[in-house]
């Protein structure tokens, strides 16, 4: 089967050699994340984290609508110039956002990679603009705290104590909308005098590991080693090291994770070259709060941190050139409610895409 020019196509060791751009996004996010870091970044916050609807999953959909109908309106787009939604959540049969997108008449593609959904979307939203299947992609994703916890763990009312390895599942939703990469300057697919917040270089799709974790409330020990996978097959494949990135995100690893994580880095290296990534590494779970003066244990987790934060913090500062080149690495715990039951061990997965400045030319190139 011959492949179209300029596809998106499988490289040495997973690497998808991708020419798509992030367009616009947008966030939506509770009062908790509002009083956090980031808080003057979000587009849109719900103080009561209702969002004016009776329940908490019900305000979960909500939020995914919200997002998606704000990055619309920042690309002056319509939903009939978007060809396909990629959209997940944390609940079961990913109803927050079969519910929350009802509205839009956007062919949708359900995804569940917990808190990995939004690489997971944007990685497979840039494979199929890149290939020519699409050329423009929605990826929706999001969290709630209070829905997260009654699915998962228990209902808050029930006053349940988290150890302080335990993580605050993010109340909060990301939208973007993928297009092809070309010109700023002259593609007629970005408002003019525009350019896209960041170009999709590349991606890797992650292996699903399993160590034998089996605490809910220690997320970041079991999701940890599935990033050390990926970063470790990113490096060898495309002949790059830690340094030639300005900022390493991984999300949401949260604190305990992300100490997991430089610990485990710190064990490799390449032609004589550290891999260690505590230098340049920052993680959305740990971004999003204030260790400090927000008691959220041991950080953020969720589809809707990542996807928040990127939204939000990282993206425009990708476009304002303070980061030319990132790693996003977001990561997911694919636990089920009845497998914690039965006591099952969770396993972990991380996807990752190379971001860059629309503007740059960034040396050394990927060896694909």
């Amino acid at each position: 089967m011959n492949t179209p020019e300029g596809s998106a196509t499988a490289r040495r060791g997973g690497i998808l050699e991708l020419n798509a751009a992030i367009l616009a996004a947008a966030s939506v996010v509770g009062g908790k994340e509002r009083e956090g870091p980031l808080g003057g970044c979000f587009d849109f916050v719900n103080p009561g984290d209702r969002f004016g609807q009776d329940t908490w999953e019900s305000a979960e959909s909500e939020m995914q609508r919200m997002a998606l109908a704000g990055v619309l309106g920042k690309a002056h787009r319509s939903e009939q110039d978007v060809d396909l939604l990629l959209a997940g959540d944390l609940l079961n049969q990913c109803a927050g956002s079969a519910y929350g997108l009802l509205s839009y008449s956007i062919p949708y593609l359900g995804l569940y990679g917990a808190c990995s959904t939004s690489a997971e979307g944007l990685l497979l939203a840039a494979a199929l603009v890149s290939a020519g299947f699409a050329a423009c992609a929605g990826v929706v994703t999001s969290s709630h705290n209070a829905a997260a916890e009654r699915q998962f763990r228990t209902p808050l009312e029930y006053g349940g104590q988290r150890p302080q390895s335990g993580q605050w599942t993010v109340t909060g939703a990301g939208a973007f909308l993928v297009v092809p990469g070309c010109s700023g300057d002259t593609c007629p697919l970005y408002p003019v005098g525009t350019a896209p917040l960041s170009y999709i270089r590349a991606g890797m799709a992650g292996i699903v590991l399993d160590r034998g974790v089996t605490d809910a409330n220690n997320m970041g020990a079991a999701m940890a080693p599935a990033a050390e996978s990926t970063l470790c097959r990113f490096f060898e494949a495309s002949g790059t090291f830690p340094g030639d990135y300005d900022l390493i995100v991984t999300g949401d690893l949260g604190w305990e994770g992300s100490r997991i994580l430089c610990d485990l880095m710190d064990t490799h290296s390449a032609g004589g070259v550290s891999l260690s990534v505590r230098d340049r590494h920052n993680d959305c779970g740990c971004m999003i709060f204030s260790r400090s003066t927000q008691d959220t244990h041991s950080g953020g987790s969720g589809c809707g941190c990542s996807a928040a934060v990127l939204a939000s913090y990282l993206l425009p500062r990708i476009q304002s050139g303070h980061i030319r080149r990132m790693l996003y690495l977001a990561t997911g715990a694919l636990m089920g409610p009845d497998s914690l039951k039965q006591g099952r061990s969770i396993p972990g997965v991380a996807h990752l895409l190379c971001l860059e400045t629309p503007e740059s030319v960034v040396a050394p190139q990927l060896h694909l």
